[in-house]
């Protein structure tokens, strides 16, 4: 079941986020970060249990991201990362978003949803706000996708 997150879930995002951080798919957030962002998140419950959650953030009145999706190991291949993209993409049109982006490590997964690739130059400016502290920032490999809606 997808539902927006509560203050009761910033553990269990964090720790789904994290998990994927170690192996390599996501930056490691901090639960303050997730605390403070958590009105941008969905999650998956499962049994009573966050098994999986994504994050819409507003970069302005047309441009939003979808980032932090993220499925704990022994739940992934079941369609629960797409569910919630798509749950993004929903939020993203209802609130009258023209375009969605995502940088991500698997772009086949968006492809998907009718993401295509871009120039990261394409982004706008205000994006690379996140990235200034990543420590992958001169050698970055992820690939920038967009959604036109």
């Amino acid at each position: 079941m997808i539902r927006k997150a509560k203050m009761s879930d910033v553990d269990a995002v964090t720790t789904i986020i994290n998990s994927m951080a170690k192996e390599g798919f996501l930056l490691p957030v901090r639960p303050s970060k997730v605390a403070e962002f958590i009105r941008d998140y969905f999650v998956w419950e499962e049994a009573g249990k966050v098994v999986g959650c994504a994050r819409l953030k507003i970069f302005s009145r047309e441009l939003g991201e979808i980032r932090s999706v993220a499925v704990l190991p022994e739940y992934r291949g079941t369609s629960i990362g797409s569910n919630l993209v798509l749950k993004c993409i929903k939020e993203a049109r209802d609130i009258g978003l023209k375009k969605v982006f995502v940088l991500t490590k698997v772009p086949n997964f968006f492809c998907k949803f009718g993401f295509r690739e871009v120039s990261k130059r394409e982004l706008p400016h205000k994006v690379w706000e996140d990235c200034i502290g990543c420590p992958k920032f001169h050698s970055c490999d992820e690939v920038a996708m967009i959604l036109e809606l």
